[in-house]
């Protein structure tokens, strides 16, 4: 085979970066010139990178001034046509997703870096059920998905599951649980249906073939909203395991902020009581003996992460929820 016909590889390391300002839960973005447009994301070098996440974190460094902290790998991307160019023929390029966690660092910080934090249900504003089920559910997603389902074709790529199915499984269809933790289900569903921006920029036929798409969150370059969705569901499903909350919480805290953040990253109501009993069940936080008073009402306890719990059992997590 000759260098020309063989097909050129970059690697990109994508950094899906969360944070939580008061009750939303963020996420970092990084600038395409004056505009947020995508993740914080640079080329794989092997010479000046050792490995994949020593590189990841120098190219954040790089482009929002953030030493990032937690840092786990989720997934290699790596289809055809996320990153489209003239005939298709540039070199073929493969993401390596992470999901990274952090605490609110100091905006004017970032904002000399061109880099700023954006609410992530901006661009999955169906996953955010804390105030009860969307209405863009019913309003938008599912009328569009249950059009779709009903045109299944011998073209669609084999699977366990048909195109109802997947509908009700996803999407709370029919009486189904809603499941949290299908993130990126859902946005896959809606890409492969044509009803997202990225299905179109990647010249996806059922997107071209409709005459307008419905507004499902904004967009955003290359497959980083796919990313974002693969983060977000495996911080919901670690939610369960890891003490990985307290990696977005100060030092100390309330309880009622300890719930919000779970809230937030969940996109769930919590039962306030249901949820004390199981922080107090699970050891996982401890006082510190001092109060706050800064409401005026009565002085909530402080309290803060007890790390012991990590070599006392194998799973110390928040388990919250289940489906519903």
């Amino acid at each position: 085979m000759s260098a020309a016909d063989r097909t050129a590889i970059e690697i990109e390391l994508v950094a899906a970066i969360v944070a939580v300002d008061g009750d939303e839960p963020m996420t970092l973005m990084a600038g395409d010139g004056a505009i947020l447009t995508g993740l914080p994301s640079g080329r794989f070098d092997p010479l000046a990178h050792h490995t994949f996440e020593i590189g990841l974190r120098a190219w954040v460094k790089a482009q929002t001034g953030l030493a990032v902290g937690y840092v786990e790998q989720l997934y290699t991307f790596g289809d055809r046509g996320r990153h489209p160019r003239p005939g298709d023929r540039g070199p073929h390029a493969v993401s390596v997703g992470y999901l990274a966690l952090t605490r609110m660092p100091d905006r004017a910080a970032l904002r000399s870096s061109g880099a700023g934090f954006k609410p992530w249900y901006r661009f999955f504003p169906w996953e955010d059920w804390r105030a009860g089920r969307p209405e863009i559910l019913d309003d938008t997603i599912l009328p569009a998905l249950d059009a779709w389902a009903r045109h299944e074709t011998r073209d669609d790529p084999p699977r366990p599951l048909g195109r109802r199915e997947r509908l009700r499984q996803c999407f709370a269809a029919g009486g189904s649980p809603w499941d949290e933790e299908k993130v990126l289900d859902r946005y896959e569903l809606l890409y492969e249906a044509g009803l997202v921006e990225e299905a179109r920029h990647d010249g996806r036929k059922a997107a071209l073939e409709r005459t307008d798409l419905p507004a499902l969150g904004e967009p955003m370059r290359h497959d980083h909203r796919r990313i974002l969705a693969t983060a977000i569901a495996r911080l919901r499903a670690k939610l369960k395991y890891r003490p990985v909350i307290f990696e977005l919480m100060a030092g100390e805290f309330t309880l009622t902020d300890l719930q919000t953040t779970v809230e937030a990253i969940s996109g769930r109501h919590l039962h306030k009581q249901n949820f004390r009993r199981l922080v107090e069940t699970g050891a996982l936080v401890e006082p510190t003996g001092e109060t706050w008073t800064a409401t005026g009402g009565r002085p909530a306890a402080i309290f803060r992460f007890r790390r012991e719990v990590i070599q006392e059992r194998p799973s110390p997590g928040l388990r919250v929820g289940g489906r519903g």
